[in-house]
């Protein structure tokens, strides 16, 4: 291998080592969507209880969205990527310690998680808008989301066999050293620019530095003024805000109730818990890379971006709130697994449609606006898992939980036909 024949190019590798860092991020956060199941055995927690803890993370999510955006903006997707993987790995192998103290204090730590993991979207957008090519964007972007149901999945699969093993506290402090470790990686492999990276092959340098993107996102590093209001009063940014928060209302539901779903399913041990879980997360991984594959080619013949966007955001919202709309009735785990799959399947198609618009819109501020949107992207990990819980102690049932993800997902597809677009809104 030379500088200027690589067997594989230095782009790959960044979007590899941001798959995996997304994959940490969530094998940590899902991690107490099993542990909680054994933990509010253990204390005696209410449905209600139980909502408080998962969405507590969300709190401190929520608010460091923005300021996470900024700083990112500011330092670098390298740098604070790095940073945060250190701070949320601690946070996870503090939890045990945490949770035999109080719920209060249980909760403390799960916020001060979510602002460590804040700022992880905002870190890909940023490294993305710096070493990939325009026609590259839809996969590349796809592969590094996979990393959200990869390590859902990953996580789903392993917790429940480290409770089993050993117990719930030891499966904090597997997840949070597995990110000490990646850390070490992340900061001797990632760097924030090509122009910063001596091992980038002699080509591809030259490949990034004569893009379009490229030279807009170095630019970018030293004019860091974000035109705030040109942002706020793009109707285009409106309905990538408002369907980053629909995309996400049922995935984060999911995310944090799936486990406690298919436990009131009596037949269904722990471990199987864990396995039906997990299965619409592969669902989710698999169909989100096609979607990927599918806008890129269309792209390159004749697709415009706009059209690209709209159809894979459609897909996705409709094709979800169908699965959503069957799983509220059905009445055996085999049926709410299939349901389930569908629906999580489907959403996938999201990752090509409100996923890489970011970059679309606005290719030298993607990573201030993906905090923008993530802020809103947030909103149902605290009040939909909140609201989850007290429907059901109310209810007993998922049915009406389902039911209102559906009307959300409808809105948000009515609104980003409307007033999606392809083209930068700033420049």
């Amino acid at each position: 291998m030379t500088r200027s024949d690589p067997r594989i190019s230095k782009r790959a590798i960044i979007v590899l080592m941001c798959f995996l860092a997304m994959l940490i991020c969530y094998i940590d956060r899902v991690s107490m969507s099993t542990g909680v199941v054994a933990m509010a055995e253990e204390f005696g927690w209410s449905n209600t209880e139980r909502g408080w803890v998962l969405s507590a993370f969300f709190g401190g999510y929520l608010v460091a969205q923005i300021p996470g955006g900024w700083i990112t903006n500011r330092f670098g997707g390298r740098l604070v990527m790095g940073i945060s993987l250190l701070w949320w790995s601690l946070m996870t192998m503090v939890t045990p310690l945490a949770a035999f103290g109080s719920v209060a204090l249980l909760i403390v730590t799960r916020i001060a998680m979510g602002v460590g993991e804040a700022a992880v979207t905002s870190c890909i957008y940023n490294l993305a808008s710096r070493w990939l090519l325009p026609h590259e964007r839809s996969r590349a972007m796809t592969v590094m989301i996979g990393g959200i149901p990869m390590g859902t999945l990953i996580a789903l699969l392993t917790s429940t066999w480290l409770i089993q093993t050993w117990s719930w506290p030891a499966m904090f402090y597997a997840f949070g050293l597995l990110g000490f470790v990646f850390a070490l990686f992340w900061f001797r492999i990632v760097h924030a620019t090509p122009r910063e990276d001596p091992a980038i092959s002699l080509d591809e340098r030259a490949l990034l530095a004569s893009a379009d993107t490229a030279s807009a996102a170095e630019a970018s590093a030293a004019d860091r003024h974000v035109p705030w209001a040109k942002l706020l009063k793009s109707p285009s940014v409106w309905a990538l805000i408002t369907n980053h928060f629909c995309s996400n209302w049922s995935l984060y539901i999911l995310l944090g109730w799936l486990p406690s779903y298919f436990r009131r399913y009596s037949e269904l041990g722990i471990g199987s818990v864990g396995l039906y879980s997990a299965l619409p997360w592969l669902l989710l991984f698999i169909v989100g890379n096609l979607a990927g594959l599918i806008s890129d080619r269309l792209i390159r013949r004749g697709w415009s971006i706009v059209c690209v966007r709209k159809t894979m955001q459609a897909i996705g919202l409709v094709g979800s709130a169908a699965g959503l709309a069957i799983a509220s009735f059905v009445t055996t785990p085999l049926a709410a697994v299939v349901a389930l799959c569908f629906s999580l399947g489907l959403l996938g198609f999201t990752w090509a449609g409100f996923g890489p618009n970011h970059l679309d819109i606005a290719p030298r501020h993607a990573d201030v606006l993906a905090g923008l949107t993530n802020t809103a992207g947030t909103l149902p990990g605290v009040i939909g898992v909140i609201l989850t819980g007290i429907i059901i102690d109310i209810s007993g049932s998922f049915a009406l939980v389902f039911q209102i993800s559906v009307i959300i997902n409808l809105i948000g597809v009515a609104i980003w036909l409307r007033w999606a677009s392809g083209k930068p809104v700033v420049t």
